[in-house]
Order: C-alpha cells, then sequence, then structure tokens
C-alpha cells in the first residue's frame, strides 16, 4: 500500500471522529493504525506527505466559514487537524532546506484570505529551532530566515502593531524565538544582541519605557537576559535556565535589576484587570470595558522575571511577588483565574526563599486563593520545607508567621517630630493614628509628609506593610481556628515565641483561652487568670494545648462565657462559644455514617466556595456530567490520617436550574463518612471526639451559610421549582434550630439586658419578638427572616451597612457570626419602624 492511501485512511478515521474533534478541537490518532505506520516511515516520505497535505489544503475553496456542517468546511478542518498533528509529530529536514519556501506553501497561495494563525505557524518555528540547533546557521538559511521575518504577516508582531495583530500569544513568541535564533547562531552577530521587543499590551508598554530609559551601550546586556528569560516554556525553571540568568543578571548590575523588575512588579500589582479599550465604529468612538489583566504574550516573560528573583531575599521583593501572586489567582468575570502560570511562578518563587520568610506568605495564601489545585501545590512546597528542617507542616507554619516588627500587633514609625502608629484591633480592622510633637491625635496625614517625595514614599511602603498585616492577621487567625484537629501542643518556651509573644500573633492568643496541663486559663493584664480572675502559677515544664469546650463541664463552659464577658474579650473565633457536636444514638446504631446533616438543598457555588475555603475538594456537577449524580466533598487529616467526605447528590425533583455553563444551581446533601489511608470506611464511634465535632460543625456551616431557605429572595420569579422545594425553604426558613442557631440564641439571651431595644425586644421558641411603633414582628433567630404579626406575613428586608452601623458600641463575645450581626441590625431597624423611609421596606408594612 503507498503512502496515498494510508493518508486516505488516517483522514477517513478524522473524518468518522469529527464530532469529538471538534467539539473538544483535538483527537488522538494513537488507535490509527495507518497513522502509526507512517510515524515509522523514512524522513523523505514524512516531508512527501507534508507537501502533499499543504497543498492538498491549499486547493480548497471555501472563503468565510459559515456552514460549519458543509463537507467541504469538514473535509478542510479534518486536514487542518492532521497537518498540525503531522508537524507536532516530527519531521526531519533535510540540510539546506529552504523554509520560507515551506512558509509560502503555507500562507501565500491564497493572498489576503489566509491568515497567521490559521495555518501551523507556531509548529514550524519549532522545526526551524531545531534545525538551527542541529545544522548551524548558512548564508541560505540567513536569507530564508529574513525573508520570514520581514513578511508582512510577520513584521506587525516584530514592530508596533500596524493593522490587526492576530492570536498575540503564541504568534509574538514564535517570532521573538525566530529573532533570537538568528542573532543566536549568526557568528556576524554574536557581539551584538537583538533588541528584545516588548509586546504591544499594558505590561509591554511600560517595560518598553522604562527600558528605553537604560543607556544604550546597556540594553544589549539587558536585552540578552531578557531573552533567556522569556525562552522558558516549563512550568519550573531548570538549573541550567537559573544559572544562565544568574550570569547574566550579574552582568548587567544586581541593584538596577532588582529596582526595574520590582517597579515592573508594582505595576502589575497595580493594574486594574478590567481593561477600557475606545473603539472607533463607524467613526463613532465607544468606549469598551473587557476582563483582561496582562496581555498573554507577556506571561513567559514574567514567569523568568518572578524565577530569576529566587536568589534574592530582600523584604520588598518578597512582598512584592507575593502580593502579585495573590492577584493572579484573583478571579476575573469570563475568564477565571487572572493568571494562573504567572501565579504559579510566584509561588515557586516563595518557596526557595532562603529561612521561612516565603514560607510565611506562602501560608497566607494557601488561605487566600480559592482553588483547590493551587492549595495542594502551596501545602506540597509547605509540606517539602517541613521536611527538609524537620517539623511537621503544622508547625512551619506556624514559625514561620512573620510579625511585621510590630510589638502586641502595634506599628509604631517616625515622620521627623510626628508619630504614626497602627493597631490591630479586629479581624479586619487596624486602627492607623497620628500623633503631634506634643502627643496629641491628628486626623489627616500631616502636610509635610504630603510634600516630601521621601516621606510620601515611606508612607506608601508603611500603607502595603498594613494591607499585609490585616492579610496576615486574617490568616492566622483561620490557621488557629483550625488548629482542633491536629493535636498541637507546645512547651511554654516554644508557645512563648510564636504565640503569646509573637508580634501579630499574640493579639490572637491573649483573648484565647488555653490549657496549661489541664488547667484552662487566660491571658489578662500581664499574667495568667483561672475562670474565677484567680492568678495562676505556670510551671516551666508544662504542656500547653488550645482549649476546647468538648472536654470541659457544661458548667465550666458557662462560667468561662460569663467570665469573658465581664473582661470585654471578644473573641477572634467562637471558643466559649463554640459548637459541639457529640456523637448521638442514632449514629451509633448506622455505625459507619451520619445522616445528620443530609436532606438539606444548598446553592452550589456557593457551597463549593465556602468548603475550598475550609479545606475542603469538592467538584461541581452539572448538566455537562453526563449521569454522574453524585460528589463526595473531602477533607484530609494528615494528623490522623484520615479522610472526612461528605456526600452530595444531584437535585431531581423539579426542572433542574443551571447556569449558563450548565452547573446546576442547587444540590442536596447527604451522609458524612470517615476513610482510613486504605480507603475503608471507619466505625463514627472510633474518631476523635474533638474531629467528629469539627467536621460536623463545617457541614452545619455549610447547610447554614449555602441552603437555599437561608436567601430571603430565592423563591421570587422562579417558576421551575417544585412544591417539595418550596416546602423545605417555608420549614427550614423557620423552623428548628441548628446548634450554630443554638449558640446564636444563648449569646442573644445574654446581650438584650444590655441592649437599647431590652425594653421592645425577647425572645420566644426560636424567635425574637420585637414591638416596633406601628407593627409587631418575629425575627427567626436561624435564618434571620422576618414575620409581622399576628397574621405571620413575610417581610424581606436585605441588610445594608447602613441598617448594621448602630451596631459598632454594641458588645458581641467573639468574630466571625455574621447572622448574630445580621439579625440584630433588624431588630434595631424594626423597633424604630416609625423612622423607616426605605420604600422598598415601607410597601410591605
Amino acid at each position: 500500500m503507498c503512502f496515498h492511501d494510508e493518508f486516505e485512511e488516517i483522514h477517513h478515521f478524522i473524518k468518522a471522529n469529527y464530532n469529538s474533534l471538534y467539539a473538544l478541537q483535538t483527537l488522538s490518532l494513537d488507535e490509527c493504525i495507518p497513522y502509526i505506520k507512517l510515524q515509522n516511515a523514512s524522513a523523505e516520505i514524512k516531508l512527501t506527505v507534508l507537501i502533499s497535505l499543504i497543498k492538498r489544503i491549499n486547493d480548497y475553496d471555501i472563503g468565510v466559514i459559515t456552514d460549519t456542517s458543509s463537507p467541504k468546511v469538514r473535509a478542510y478542518v479534518v486536514d487542518i487537524h492532521l497537518l498540525n498533528l503531522w508537524l507536532e509529530m516530527g519531521v526531519d529536514f533535510p540540510e539546506s532546506y529552504d523554509f520560507y519556501c515551506l512558509f509560502s506553501l503555507l500562507y501565500e497561495q491564497k493572498a489576503g484570505s489566509i491568515r497567521l494563525y490559521e495555518r501551523p505557524f507556531c509548529h514550524l518555528v519549532n522545526h526551524i529551532e531545531k534545525y538551527a540547533k542541529t545544522y548551524g546557521l548558512t548564508h541560505s538559511f540567513v536569507d530564508s530566515l529574513n525573508k520570514i521575518l520581514t513578511h508582512e504577516l510577520v513584521e506587525p508582531f516584530i514592530h508596533e502593531a500596524k493593522g490587526e495583530v492576530i492570536a498575540g500569544q503564541n504568534i509574538a513568541q514564535c517570532v521573538r524565538q525566530l529573532n533570537l535564533i538568528q542573532h543566536q547562531f549568526d557568528t556576524k552577530t554574536a557581539s551584538s544582541t537583538a533588541p528584545y521587543q516588548f509586546s504591544n499590551g499594558r505590561f509591554g508598554k511600560f517595560a518598553k519605557q522604562t527600558f528605553e530609559q537604560i543607556p544604550q551601550n546597556k540594553q544589549s546586556q539587558w536585552s540578552e537576559l531578557f531573552h533567556h528569560l522569556a525562552n522558558n516554556s516549563s512550568a519550573k525553571p531548570s538549573a541550567l535556565f537559573l544559572s544562565k540568568a544568574n550570569d547574566l543578571m550579574d552582568e548587567v548590575g544586581i541593584s538596577p535589576y532588582k529596582k526595574l523588575v520590582n517597579q515592573w512588579l508594582n505595576f502589575l500589582i497595580d493594574l486594574d484587570t478590567t481593561l477600557v479599550e475606545v473603539i472607533n465604529f463607524g467613526g463613532q468612538e465607544i468606549t469598551h470595558e473587557k476582563n483582561e489583566y496582562i496581555e498573554e504574550e507577556s506571561h513567559t516573560l514574567i514567569k523568568g522575571l518572578l524565577w530569576s528573583m529566587s536568589r534574592f531575599h530582600d523584604q520588598q521583593s518578597v512582598i512584592n511577588i507575593a502580593q502579585l501572586t495573590e492577584k493572579c489567582f484573583q478571579k476575573v468575570p469570563v475568564r477565571g483565574v487572572a493568571a494562573a502560570a504567572i501565579g504559579n511562578a510566584g509561588l515557586y518563587t516563595l518557596a526557595q526563599f532562603k529561612g521561612l520568610v516565603g514560607i510565611g506568605h506562602l501560608s497566607r495564601l494557601k488561605h487566600k486563593v480559592k482553588q483547590s489545585s493551587t492549595q495542594k501545590l502551596i501545602q506540597k512546597y509547605i509540606d517539602q520545607h517541613a521536611e527538609k528542617l524537620g517539623f511537621k507542616p503544622a508547625q512551619i507554619e506556624e514559625i514561620s508567621a512573620p510579625d511585621f516588627d510590630l510589638v502586641d500587633g502595634r506599628l509604631t514609625t517616625t515622620f521627623d517630630d510626628y508619630c504614626f502608629y497602627a493597631q490591630i484591633t479586629s479581624t479586619n480592622q487596624v486602627d492607623q493614628v497620628w500623633l503631634k510633637p506634643d502627643g496629641s491625635k491628628q486626623k489627616a496625614v500631616p502636610q509635610f509628609v504630603k510634600s516630601s517625595d521621601a516621606h510620601s514614599n515611606h508612607l506608601k511602603l508603611i500603607k502595603a506593610k498594613i494591607k499585609q498585616i490585616k492579610q496576615s492577621f486574617s490568616a492566622q487567625r483561620e490557621r488557629i481556628d483550625r488548629i482542633y484537629t491536629e493535636d498541637m501542643q507546645w512547651n511554654i518556651a516554644s508557645f512563648e515565641q510564636f504565640y503569646l509573644n509573637h508580634g501579630l500573633i499574640s493579639v490572637i492568643a491573649r483573648k484565647l483561652i488555653w490549657l496549661f496541663d489541664d488547667v484552662a486559663l487566660i491571658f489578662v493584664a500581664g499574667g495568667w487568670q483561672d475562670v474565677n480572675g484567680k492568678t495562676a502559677t505556670i510551671e516551666p515544664n508544662a504542656v500547653v494545648k488550645l482549649w476546647h469546650p468538648i472536654f470541659a463541664e457544661p458548667n465550666d463552659v458557662i462560667l468561662w462565657r460569663k467570665r469573658l464577658e465581664a473582661l470585654k474579650i471578644k473573641q477572634p473565633f467562637k471558643q466559649a462559644h463554640r459548637e459541639v457536636y457529640l456523637l448521638t444514638d442514632t449514629e451509633r446504631n448506622t455505625g459507619s455514617y451520619s445522616n445528620r446533616m443530609a436532606a438539606h438543598i444548598i446553592k452550589q457555588q456557593q457551597f463549593k466556595s465556602l468548603a475550598v475555603s475550609r479545606r475542603w475538594n469538592y467538584q461541581l456537577m452539572g448538566a455537562f456530567d453526563d449521569g454522574v449524580r453524585s460528589q463526595i466533598a473531602e477533607k484530609f487529616i494528615a494528623t490522623h490520617n484520615i479522610t472526612a467526605q461528605f456526600y452530595i447528590n444531584a437535585l431531581t425533583d423539579g426542572n433542574v436550574e443551571h447556569d449558563e455553563i450548565r452547573v446546576w444551581h442547587c444540590v442536596t446533601t447527604d451522609q458524612i463518612r470517615f476513610n482510613d489511608l486504605s480507603g475503608k470506611t471507619i466505625e463514627i464511634k472510633d474518631i476523635s471526639p474533638i474531629v467528629f465535632s469539627e467536621i460536623m460543625r463545617d457541614a452545619d456551616l455549610f447547610i447554614g451559610v449555602t441552603s437555599i431557605a437561608n436567601d430571603p429572595q430565592w423563591q421570587d420569579g422562579r417558576v421551575n421549582n417544585s412544591n417539595n422545594l418550596h416546602s423545605y425553604w417555608k420549614y427550614h426558613s423557620f423552623g428548628d434550630l441548628t446548634e450554630i442557631a443554638k449558640t446564636r440564641k444563648q449569646v442573644l439571651a445574654q446581650l438584650l439586658s444590655r441592649l437599647k431595644i431590652r425594653d421592645v425586644a425577647h425572645i420566644e421558641g426560636n424567635f425574637l419578638i420585637v414591638q416596633g411603633k406601628k407593627q409587631s414582628y418575629k425575627i427567626h433567630i436561624g435564618s434571620g427572616y422576618i414575620l409581622i404579626m399576628p397574621n405571620d406575613k413575610y417581610l424581606c428586608i436585605v441588610p445594608t451597612h447602613r441598617n448594621t452601623a448602630k451596631l459598632d458600641s454594641t458588645f458581641l463575645p467573639f468574630e466571625g457570626d455574621v447572622g448574630l450581626s445580621v439579625l440584630l441590625s433588624k431588630a434595631f431597624l424594626l423597633a424604630n419602624d416609625d423612622k423607616i423611609d426605605d420604600p422598598t421596606i415601607l410597601s410591605q408594612l
């Protein structure tokens, strides 16, 4: 059989699988026997097949493709796919081959109708690079290369755009490869380097402006460095790549290089993820917004820049890399993650820094990013660092927490005779105060600070540091909140170093209850006190643990709550008021699973986001799943070598709604199980009580936040929901309280006597009853929904900052319960319903 026959068989194989090819934009030929045979053919036959295929494609006359189902268009798509596969497979070009002839055959047969991206230009460039490395450059090859680089289709990607530039990322990168090949191998230009061509995007234009400020006699060295940094395609840099980068950085100078790169990093940190363009349409200028962060043709250069910075350890470089990395993992509407490849390069660089400064930032980022794959990558870097130093991963996160030069949560600096300090006051609040030379406060930034470049730059650095402090404080609070499942304990020296006297974490640690050899104490006025306020003496060899109410007597828990209230200590998260979930008789009977959190209807996207933030892994379900009717949310607890599983099912009741990408809006909850490392299910009675309680608390939180019963507007405008769904919404909106809501009720009972509304509000069952000037109201303590008495007419009020402003002076015993704040804000509003001026609310009264 001649190769033409085999070629036709390959064509028919692809055509038979056309639907898969068109849908997935790719098709494997591993099962196509003729294709496998041709892979082993001689170089001469492969080249002949290539030329024949290109000529065959040029014979198509399809014009502008409008009907993708026509046989001619299908055949064209099949052959284009085969051409790309053929070049990707590898064709050995003979010595003295004229690549311009191949380029001409690809792009000059239909002048004006064939654009560069419509043929496999990138594969062609890879073959040119391979050829150059094999045979070097001859005069004929240089002439061929010059013809390609100066061709009207290629030229716009070298210089400023002259008209429409198509498929910017790959084409522009490949053109830079050709430029680099020419200058890298041409002996006549060995003493100089081709000027680096920056992209025409926002970063590229800014980088070019700053590059042009470099003395001309130095630009060649800088261009060589940028060519090297941009010539990468792997996920991580090789040792050879970094070694050459270090040599080139030494040539341009370490100090100017760091200065320039940090200037570029600051630009990217401040760059908006929305690009505003002015388009001329029909003689009119139209402002157009699109979601774009960093242009893709600059990605490889920026990745190389970040990798190159791994040799430096100065504070400003580390902070800039951490900030850019975090921004790269932010979600951009429509596009998804802003710049994942650059973000991964930032994670790699942070992991390479000496000491623990980089790991400290990784620990914070692990609590900030939402992508489970990114969290796993960060954890991998933390685990590697922990193993290298001989610590547990949880210990590494602990000892790497930055203190930002804080003293008891306060950062102090001076501006001439003025003093500026920033004090952490809560999870999301850092108070900033200016003090005059006489010690009195000044509300605004002093004018002399604004007028001085030195002072302004110093203040800018301080503001950036404060932003980092707020982010790190929030991350450390969340880390300590999850420490219960880690079985962590400390000796006195370690506890004081990493918690009690740590500049940042001490603000959290001094508001928590700790166990010293099973004696519960809290830090008050510079010393340790028990629940009765009695001063305690700490033994030097005492073992310290974080106190949990599950191991305390109920009366002791109540006493601790009263003690904290008397001390006016607002805990950074629920500890004394923490919900406890004990094993029930029903769960002992079921043995291997719990149904306590089953049969709830939750909003899937919101559930995934919250689950990921609590370190659970979950894959979305939708109409695209082709029969998958269930998923499992999983959380691995390393200290105990077990995996908690929360079963989630597709919602089959009624016509299931989905979003534009066919992800189901709502799903239902099912069993909770625990597996060992082998995947075998563990009896629930064998699970550590504290682990079981914390997992059930997570599940209760997921339901409490994402249940459709907690969305006051869920039932409005939804025509596809069945009566069963509406029944669920109604029951859980005004029905039994969850454990979280029960805790809220207890706190509310303690607070009422101190509130301004105490004379017009009281608790009845699951409701807070409020007597307004016009009406009486029932506010459900769990959902926060309102019924107007006596007919229980539903009143919808969406909480706003204006409604919650009156809570600023109200003492709450812990941070984090948004539901309690919302409930109180509604109670304050309704108690003075004669002063309500919101037309949306008034129309319902």
